[in-house]
């Protein structure tokens, strides 16, 4: 188990799981959103440890997990997943303070679904009903649970806190090959990759002032020669590219930055904006002002120079202790972030 904070780097060498638990949380979270499971596990068999053996069945799999503290306490969820010979859910478990409150099994290997049981403690401690095998049993609660006893408003106090937790992730991995070219107008709303991050700046720059003249005060921290502000313009063939004005006449397109200077402006605008700005699945339910965005970082150092990488912890551990992000990062070696406020240090070994 992994304990995160508002602000989490973990560090370990290559092969010490920093991917993998990435990869596990952003499954999670796309799970808890809805998502099919063909959707989110595009390759299952990858997923499952290499020295699993199979069942009589033939059958392999794996768990992932993870535990939410909020109202209800700490809320946990495990999940067992079936990769081989065919791709389901096999088992699903949501507990709270040693009480089950969901269960899910395979039954019967023959049908697409599993068999769920959910807290009641009314007349009937517990309810029993078929739940499809290819989703999360949790998401689903709200629409089979009636809310009527203690016992099931417990449940989906439960499940709320849970689904919740896990909606509005964005996997953050700038890739500065892809944002060097002029881009088509689009949603304004970023990809993983920051491939649109000129359709983006557009939107952001007229939206909200106030965030923008910080983010264009921290690529001023981070690249390299004066910056007067960060624009985006339209050129021939209905594409905009992005721009630094250099306060001179002189404006220098995103293609003649370094790769850590774009790498580096890529996650400072990611910092500064929220779930309606990013392609995540935002917690409707939730008002906007309380809603959380967790932002994963896989290699987030990479191609970041020593004042690059301060700079973007510093602005990380600011915006997490107002509350509405939280952020997760994957380094090959923390000794730089160890002493840092505010940072929870996790370290990972093969």
């Amino acid at each position: 188990m992994l304990r995160l904070g508002p602000l989490t780097v973990l560090a370990g060498p290559s092969g010490s799981g920093k991917t993998s638990a990435l990869r596990a949380y952003d499954a999670l979270a796309r799970l808890g959103g809805g998502a099919e499971l063909g959707a989110v596990f595009a390759d299952p068999g990858a997923c499952v440890p290499e020295r699993a053996r199979p069942d009589a069945q033939r059958r392999r799999g794996f768990r992932i997990g993870c535990t939410a503290d909020g109202a209800e306490g700490p809320v946990h969820l495990d999940v067992a997943v079936q990769a081989e010979p065919e791709l389901r859910i096999v088992g699903e478990r949501l507990t709270a303070d040693g009480v089950v409150l969901l269960e899910t099994a395979l039954r019967d290997p023959g049908r697409r679904a599993v068999q769920a049981a959910w807290h009641t403690a009314g007349s009937a401690p517990v309810t029993r009903a078929p739940l499809p095998d290819d989703r999360l049993g949790t998401p689903l609660l709200p629409l089979r649970v009636a809310g009527k006893t203690d016992g099931q408003r417990r449940v989906l106090a439960a499940a709320e806190q849970m689904v919740v937790a896990l909606r509005s992730v964005f996997a953050c991995d700038p890739l500065p090959g892809r944002m060097r070219e002029p881009v088509p107008t689009g949603s304004g709303r970023l990809l993983g990759g920051c491939d649109n991050l000129a359709d983006v700046l557009g939107r952001t720059r007229v939206e909200c002032g106030r965030r923008h003249a910080q983010f264009v005060a921290a690529v001023r921290t981070g690249c390299a020669g004066p910056v007067e502000d960060v624009l985006a313009e339209p050129v021939v063939g209905g594409v905009i590219r992005a721009l630094i004005d250099r306060g001179d006449g002189v404006r220098t397109g995103l293609g003649r930055l370094g790769y850590g200077e774009l790498r580096y402006l890529a996650l400072a605008l990611v910092l500064f904006t929220g779930p309606g700005v990013l392609e995540v699945d935002p917690a409707g339910e939730v008002p906007a002002a309380l809603q959380t965005l967790t932002v994963l970082a896989d290699g987030f150092d990479r191609g970041l120079d020593v004042r690059q990488r301060a700079e973007l912890l510093r602005l990380a551990a600011r915006m997490c202790e107002r509350g509405h992000i939280r952020f997760v990062g994957a380094v090959a070696d923390a000794s730089w972030a160890e002493r840092a406020e505010g940072v929870t240090v996790v370290h990972l070994s093969p």
